[in-house]
């Protein structure tokens, strides 16, 4: 997950369109050599002629390993790999312009995973599920069950190649905690402890006080990601498929309720022990402070273990604690809206009484192929995201910080060399590999929602709400309740009974 930053917005173009936030450029490292190829049906020649036209975000973040993997491709096939770079805010709207209008500009789209249901919905999109039937590079079974079943697939078809995990943790300085004599938190009322005792503490050695939790708040940002990643363990309890955005039986939506509304209570809290503008800061601010040194807590996406290792990160570098997300003791009550304690019936899943429910926000960077394009275009532009998922290729990608791929396969987990050659020791890799571990293999990891209008219930209504609550306009009673009121309009633009429908498929409901 790269750097964002954006503007939201709505539009018109067969239904209706969100837009959300666009990431930022980490920074350009070159990378030496070139790897060796192993794509699916890599003939010397094959794809002569052939040019795959690409569409993601700008570079280096995202874009400049695809670049880098198609010169390579090229060397081997033929191909011709070009990779267009558009402000993140605009991906998803020329992809949907661009392949309903019938231009075909765009061969494959690199983009949010949890997008696609729209794109699908649109017969838009190419299923790739033949073409992974006769590929035997990709190893699908190397890719966790997570990403596998529930980024990839629609319906139980695949539709789009991973090559980047996403999913939030929380990290915390070790040697600060360890010097004081704190545990990790288990809890968000543990975080708010944590950043209460470490707040105002010279974290790196220059005499100024630091902070004892960083965290993004900024509205058209990534805020709205955040406050799902404390919500979910108060919604959901009993595994990946319950969801925690509505009941699936009437997409009444599952949001006001006392449990979101004390997810937003304590998002806003741990601004409390934070930099003074926090509420003007997104991800890429967050990890300026935090590769400086300055923050004892934080949460984000896998790029941190990675950057912590960056040059730019040498005030933090294996310095870093990973773990799963906070969870909690109350949970919610889907009959009362209330919040209740945990027990063995209700929270299936706890340890030690603590419900744990990390969530996969924004799902992950994923190729989709035009259903139009022709024939071999569509072979080559299929062999060509094969290779960047690949092992040989992904396994050394996930562990370089400005390439904003995340892990997403088992084996990215379970080797340790490339990590340690990349600059982590064995105790912060193996901490940091495991922190991931326990969050994919977590039976109830939280799904980002994925149906048609997410970038809208998500980044238009709930960014919007959760702002004027953090800016003290209304209250996280009146915050929840709106956002109820507009995710139900949405729902009725769309169709109910529709929107049902793909929902419990997103979940793998098949009732």
């Amino acid at each position: 997950m790269g750097h964002w930053t954006g503007s939201h917005k709505r539009r018109n173009q067969m239904g209706r369109i969100g837009k959300i936030v666009s990431p930022l450029v980490v920074g350009a490292i070159g990378v030496a050599g070139v790897l060796a190829m192993s794509a699916q049906s890599a003939v010397a020649g094959e794809y002569d002629g052939v040019t795959i036209r690409i569409l993601t975000r700008p570079g280096p973040v995202i874009a400049k390993r695809l670049d880098d993997h198609g010169k390579e491709f090229t060397k081997v096939t033929g191909a011709t790999v070009t990779v267009t770079e558009v402000p993140f805010a605009e991906i998803f709207q020329k992809t949907l312009t661009d392949w309903a209008t019938g231009t075909n500009s765009i061969d494959v789209a690199v983009l949010a995973a949890s997008w696609v249901p729209e794109l699908v919905d649109g017969g838009l999109i190419e299923d790739l599920s033949p073409y992974i039937a006769k590929d035997d590079k990709i190893d699908v079974a190397d890719i966790a069950p997570f990403f596998r079943e529930y980024n990839q697939k629609v319906a139980g078809k695949t539709y789009t190649i991973t090559i980047d995990g996403d999913f939030q943790m929380a990290y915390y300085r070790k040697d600060i905690l360890d010097k004081m004599g704190l545990k990790p938190p288990r809890t968000w009322d543990e975080y708010l402890a944590v950043a209460k005792a470490t707040n105002g503490q010279d974290l790196n050695g220059d005499g100024q006080p630091d902070f004892g939790s960083c965290m993004f708040k900024k509205r058209n940002a990534q805020s709205y990601f955040a406050v799902m990643s404390f919500a979910a363990a108060y919604v959901q309890t009993q595994g990946t498929g319950e969801g925690m955005f509505f009941d699936p039986d009437t997409m009444k939506p599952l949001v006001n309720n006392e449990a979101w509304a004390e997810a937003f209570r304590i998002y806003k809290a741990t601004g409390e022990y934070g930099p003074p503008d926090e509420a003007n800061h997104d991800v890429g601010d967050t990890r300026a402070l935090l590769q400086a040194g300055r923050c004892a807590q934080v949460i984000d996406w896998g790029d941190v273990g990675p950057l912590s290792i960056d040059p730019a990160g040498a005030a933090i570098k294996n310095k870093m604690g990973s773990i799963i997300m906070p969870g909690t003791t109350k949970v919610l009550d889907r009959a009362t809206g209330k919040l209740v304690a945990c027990d063995a019936q209700r929270c299936p899943h706890a340890i030690d009484g603590i419900n744990y429910s990390p969530f996969a926000a924004f799902g992950g960077w994923s190729g989709v192929i035009n259903a139009k394009a022709d024939d071999k275009v569509k072979q080559a532009a299929y062999d060509f995201l094969s290779y960047c998922n690949q092992a040989a290729q992904s396994n050394i990608d996930v562990t370089m910080g400005w390439t904003g791929y995340n892990p997403y396969r088992i084996s990215q987990l379970e080797n340790l060399a490339p990590w340690i050659e990349a600059g982590f020791t064995e105790e912060s890799a193996n901490n940091y590999l495991g922190a991931i571990k326990a969050s994919l293999n977590n039976p109830n990891m939280a799904s980002d929602l994925k149906i048609p209008g997410t970038a809208e219930y998500e980044g238009v209504v709930l960014d919007r709400e959760l702002a004027r609550f953090i800016a003290g306009e209304i209250t996280a009673e009146q915050a929840v309740a709106n956002v109820e009121a507009g995710w139900e309009e949405i729902t009725e633009q769309f169709g109910r009974d529709k929107q049902k429908g793909m929902y419990k498929a997103s979940l793998g409901i098949t009732k």
